[in-house]
């Protein structure tokens, strides 16, 4: 007779995680169509598809966020029922999100004794921090235990989200978009360490993730939807990006399923060598959240035409650079001009010299949530004809949002909906058909693609090309080296908050660039750059 089968689940280890024909709905909208996928304990398995592909509704079914309607979720080959995000850390689940969830007013070290759930009413805090301070030896990066997270750049932020689950040791680990802020080696690092926990069989990861080149270099196997529905799956040793690819927007890597933004592709031009400066910052100071400086005698020049990328380690004075120039922080000292013209980052000044920004977070930064669309693409010239003639011409506005949610391909319910209902690549949408409306002399854009698919990824940085192409300076700062690679003719570096290298994009050095980064290079001779080379 053979024995029963214990019914209690594994309480460590990798666990290996199977979904059956999953379906769930949301209304008369189908978002998850009947999937089912393997992913093998102790191995990373990635998942691939566009925004609105079934891809975050998946896992949130698998972490107890979402009941579907139909199928099954298997733990080492037992159904469970995963009826909200507590059971699902009960049978070690555990889940990074795109979007931020720390508790905003408490330090970092609060918010890791948080996320563990069971916090005693008395807290033994020199047992804790000594706790918490070992933990942080046995992880890539390491963060300020008293900071708060609004004193954390966004990659910070991220960082801190993932220390929240490593903390609790999961046996399936749910990573959302993980490197979409971190640098290059920061991703590395980060997968590196968490392809390592999952082969020596200490969790299982699944990943979502729109990089192509983390896939193939950190992935056992992946999984590819469309539309809610699985279109793909292979195991990484047996398939090409381009085949993943075409699964994921059903064209080649090249082709797009929207409609090209422009009648002809890009061809980039060499910058005048003669071209005026369109940007000029010098002697730059900008103090920081915790009153220290965040930018110390800054100097920078973007010439019409030119692209301008800042790489950096997240943290370097990177937001506070973008904030003192756009007005969302004081400027201690230093100068801004644009065109030549003295700026101070008045709204009229704004639309006067033509300067446009999409600053990092949309949906905080640059747009109000329980505003509407349409409210929010006439934040900058409401009351400018033909949006104003004497008075507030409301249909105007929602005529206008109309042909813009059609051309930037915005999904939503209307011109009519909350923009805090959007999903954050639509967001960045919407506030780009703004930032971008009419001509632009000089655009500052911050991360302008964190958390985008691959579709909206190229058709972004195609429309920062074409600001460029048609006379426009570009102040692009990305945590993302790959991208400054590919968009800009110049990249500096900012470490401190100060600008210690800079190079032309046809010669960078991978090597360089990040030695500079981490701080690791003499910065004692580094030049500011008072003049676009």
């Amino acid at each position: 007779m053979t024995a029963p089968l214990d019914p209690k689940p594994r309480l460590d280890g990798a666990l290996a995680l199977d979904t059956f024909e999953l379906t769930k709905r949301f209304g008369s909208f189908t978002a998850l169509d009947g999937v089912s996928m393997q992913v093998a304990a102790g191995s990373v398995h990635a998942l691939l598809g566009e925004n609105g592909a079934g891809k975050s509704t998946l896992v949130k079914c698998v972490a107890g966020y979402h009941p579907p309607e139909q199928g099954a979720v298997l733990i080492d080959g037992r159904e469970q029922d995963i009826a909200s995000p507590i059971v699902a850390r009960t049978l070690g689940i555990g889940m990074v999100y795109q979007h931020f969830t720390l508790a905003p007013g408490m330090t970092v070290a609060e918010n890791l004794l948080l996320a563990g759930g069971r916090t005693p009413a008395l807290i033994d805090w020199a047992k804790e921090r000594k706790a918490l301070a070992e933990f942080l030896t046995t992880t890539p990066f390491t963060l300020d235990l008293d900071a708060t997270p609004a004193q954390l750049a966004a990659g910070e932020k991220q960082k801190l989200e993932l220390l929240k689950q490593l903390y609790l040791k999961p046996r399936l680990l749910i990573l959302d978009e993980p490197t979409s802020v971190l640098t290059p080696q920061e991703a590395d690092e980060v997968l590196a360490f968490v392809r390592a926990v999952a082969r020596r069989g200490e969790c299982t990861v699944l990943m979502i993730t729109h990089k192509f080149r983390e896939v193939m270099a950190y992935a056992d196997g992946v999984t590819v939807l469309r539309r809610g529905r699985k279109v793909h799956g292979a195991q990484v040793a047996l398939t090409t990006p381009a085949e993943l690819a075409q699964a994921m927007i059903g064209e080649t890597a090249g082709g797009s399923a929207r409609a090209p933004v422009h009648d002809e592709p890009v061809v980039r031009k060499p910058v005048a060598a003669d071209a005026p400066v369109a940007l000029q910052v010098q002697g730059l100071d900008a103090l920081g959240d915790r009153g220290t400086l965040a930018v110390h005698g800054l100097s920078l020049a973007v010439k019409a035409g030119e692209i301008l990328g800042i790489a950096g380690v997240s943290g370097n004075g990177q937001r506070e650079l973008v904030e003192a120039l756009v007005g969302q922080r004081p400027r201690l000292a230093g100068t801004v001009r644009v065109a030549g013209v003295p700026y101070g980052a008045k709204r009229h000044e704004n639309r006067v010299l033509k300067l446009r920004a999409l600053p990092e977070e949309p949906l905080r930064s640059a747009s109000v949530a329980e505003l509407s669309v349409a409210q929010n693409m006439a934040l900058r010239d409401f009351d400018q004809p033909p949006l104003q003639r004497g008075w507030l011409r409301f249909g105007a506005w929602k005529e206008r949002a109309r042909a813009w949610i059609t051309e930037y391909g915005i999904k939503t319910r209307g011109e009519n909906a909350p923009i805090g209902s959007l999903s954050g690549g639509n967001v960045q949408r919407a506030v780009l058909a703004r930032e971008l409306a009419g001509d632009v002399n000089v655009l500052i854009a911050a991360n302008p693609v964190f958390g985008l698919d691959f579709a909206a990824v190229a058709e972004i940085h195609t429309r920062l090309l074409l600001v460029r192409e048609r006379g426009g300076a570009v102040l692009l700062i990305s945590e993302d080296l790959d991208e400054l690679i590919e968009l800009a003719d110049r990249i500096a570096v900012m470490s401190e908050g100060r600008i210690v290298f800079e190079t032309p994009a046809a010669d960078v050095d991978r090597h360089t660039i990040g030695s500079h980064m981490g701080g690791g290079a003499d910065h004692g001779h580094a030049q500011p750059l008072p003049e676009a080379a």
